[in-house]
C-alpha cells in the first residue's frame, strides 16, 4: 500500500513536464499518401509551430497540474511558525520562574483522513477533466492538420487555374489582334470587336481574381505552419497535376473508428467526471475526519529551546459534522445530477453527429468521385473537339480565331477538371477528421 502511494507521488511529481502532442494519435502518416514532397513537412511544421494548437497542449498542462494539486489534499500537511510570545503571569509559587518574554516553535501536522474516499474521488474528478483536456487538445490538432492539408490543395489548385487562365488570356490577346486586323480591312464590324475586347477584360478580371486568392490563401497557409506572412510568396510547392492519394479510401467505417473520435471520448470522459462528482456531493452529507498533531518548542519553561522540559506536544482527532448549512448541499447534489443528465444527452447527440459526419463524407466523396469523371469525360470530348479544330485549321477551313475559341473551351473544362479533384481530394482530409485520424 505504502509503495503504491510512493509511486504514485513519484509519478505526479517528478514526472517531467510534457508540452507535445502525440503525433500516433494524428496519423500525420495519411498526408504522405498524395505522392508530395512537401504537405508531409508542413503538417509537421505546422504541428510543431502553430500557437493555436500550442495553447490546447498548454491547456492540458493546466489540468496536468490540477490534478497534482487536488492529489495534494490526500496528502498530510506540515507547517512550522515562529511565534513570539508576552505573558504575565501571578506567581504561586515563589520557586517557579516563569520568562514574562518567550519564544514559541510549534510545528504542525494536518491530516483529513480520507475514510470515506471523498478526497480520492475528488482526485479521480480533477484526472477525467484532465483527460477531457487532452481529448479537446486532440481535436484541435486534427483541425489545424485538415486546415493546413486543405489550403496547401487550394493553393495548388489555383496555381494550375492561374497557369490556364494566363493562356485563355493571352488567346483572347490574340482574337483581339486578329479582329483589329479584320475591322481594318471591313471584314468585321464594331460590335465584334467590341465583343472580343469585352472578352479580354473579363479573362483579365478572372485571372486577377484567381492571383487575389492565391495570394490569400498563402498568407493564410503560412500563419497556419507557424510563419509570418511576409514571405508567403516564397512558400515552395508541387503541382496539382501530380497531387494524388495513393491508398484507397475506404466504402465503410467501423462503429469502432467512430466511437474513438476524440469528441466521442471527451463526451464518455465528461459523463464519467459527472458520475463522480453525483459521489462526492453525496459524501459531503458525511462527517470529516481530522487529524492534527502539534510539537511545540518554548521558553516558558525551564531547560535549553529543544530539549524535552521546553517541548509541549499535543494529538486531536476527531470528526466534523455540519449540522446547518442553509440547504447548499442539496442544491449541489442536486445540481450535479442535472448536470449529468444534461451531459448524458450531450453524449448521445455526439454520438448520433459522429454516425452523420462519417457517413456525410463518405456520401460527398462518391458523389463528388462520380462529378469529377462526368467532367473527365467532357474534357475528353473538348480534346476531340481542339483534335478537330487543328485539323480543320491546317487545312485552312476555320481561322485562327476559331481555332483559338475552340482551345478556349478546351481549357475552361480543364480547369473544371481541377476543381473537381481539388474537391475530392479536399473531401478525402474531411474524412480523415471526422474519423478522428483513424484511416
Amino acid at each position: 500500500m505504502y509503495k503504491k502511494v510512493i509511486l504514485t507521488i513519484l509519478i505526479l511529481f517528478i514526472s517531467p513536464v510534457c508540452f507535445a502532442v502525440d503525433r500516433k494519435d494524428l496519423n500525420i502518416e495519411f498526408f504522405n499518401r498524395f505522392n508530395d514532397d512537401y504537405l508531409f513537412q508542413y503538417v509537421n511544421e505546422a504541428i510543431e509551430n502553430n500557437h493555436n494548437a500550442k495553447q490546447a497542449t498548454i491547456r492540458v498542462e493546466e489540468y496536468r497540474q490540477g490534478v497534482k494539486s487536488q492529489f495534494a489534499n490526500e496528502l498530510p500537511s506540515f507547517s512550522v511558525a515562529a511565534n513570539y510570545l508576552g505573558i504575565h503571569s501571578p506567581k504561586f509559587n515563589p520557586n517557579l520562574s516563569v520568562s514574562k518574554n518567550a519564544f514559541v516553535l510549534p510545528f504542525i501536522a494536518n491530516y483529513e483522513a480520507d475514510i470515506l474516499l471523498k478526497n480520492r474521488d475528488k482526485t479521480r474528478s480533477a484526472k477525467k477533466s484532465y483527460e477531457m483536456s487532452k481529448f479537446d487538445e486532440q481535436s484541435a490538432y486534427l483541425a489545424l492538420i485538415t486546415d493546413v492539408a486543405t489550403v496547401y490543395t487550394n493553393i495548388l489548385e489555383y496555381d494550375k487555374l492561374i497557369e490556364e487562365q494566363e493562356k485563355i488570356v493571352e488567346n483572347y490577346n490574340q482574337i483581339l489582334n486578329d479582329d483589329n486586323k479584320k475591322i481594318a480591312r471591313g471584314v468585321i464590324n464594331t460590335t465584334e470587336l467590341n465583343n472580343s475586347t469585352s472578352k479580354l477584360k473579363d479573362a483579365n478580371i478572372t485571372l486577377e481574381n484567381l492571383l487575389k486568392q492565391r495570394e490569400i490563401l498563402l498568407m493564410q497557409f503560412a500563419i497556419l505552419i507557424g510563419r509570418s506572412s511576409d514571405g508567403s510568396n516564397n512558400i515552395a510547392r508541387d503541382s496539382i497535376d501530380n497531387f494524388e492519394y495513393s491508398a484507397v479510401i475506404p466504402n465503410e467505417i467501423e462503429s469502432d473508428v467512430i466511437f474513438s473520435r476524440p469528441d466521442v471520448k471527451r463526451a464518455e470522459a465528461g459523463l464519467e467526471k459527472a458520475k463522480i462528482d453525483i459521489r462526492v456531493a453525496r459524501k459531503e452529507f458525511l462527517p470529516r475526519f481530522n487529524i492534527t498533531g502539534i510539537w511545540a518548542f518554548n521558553t516558558i519553561a525551564p531547560g535549553s529551546f529543544f530539549s524535552w522540559e521546553s517541548s509541549l506536544a499535543a494529538l486531536l482527532a476527531g470528526a466534523t459534522q455540519d449540522l446547518f448549512t442553509g440547504g447548499r448541499k442539496i442544491a449541489n447534489l442536486k445540481y450535479k445530477k442535472a448536470k449529468y443528465e444534461e451531459l448524458f444527452e450531450q453524449y448521445k447527440q455526439t454520438d448520433i453527429e459522429a454516425v452523420k459526419e462519417v457517413n456525410t463524407s463518405l456520401c460527398i466523396i462518391k458523389h463528388d468521385t462520380e462529378v469529377e469523371n462526368g467532367v473527365n469525360e467532357k474534357l475528353k470530348l473538348e480534346a476531340t473537339n481542339l483534335n478537330s479544330a487543328d485539323k480543320m485549321l491546317s487545312q485552312g477551313v476555320i481561322s485562327k480565331s476559331q481555332y483559338l475559341n475552340s482551345e478556349n473551351r478546351y481549357i475552361s473544362k480543364d480547369m473544371d477538371l481541377t476543381k473537381a479533384k481539388t474537391q475530392r481530394l479536399v473531401n478525402y482530409y474531411t474524412l480523415y477528421k471526422t474519423v478522428g485520424g483513424k484511416i
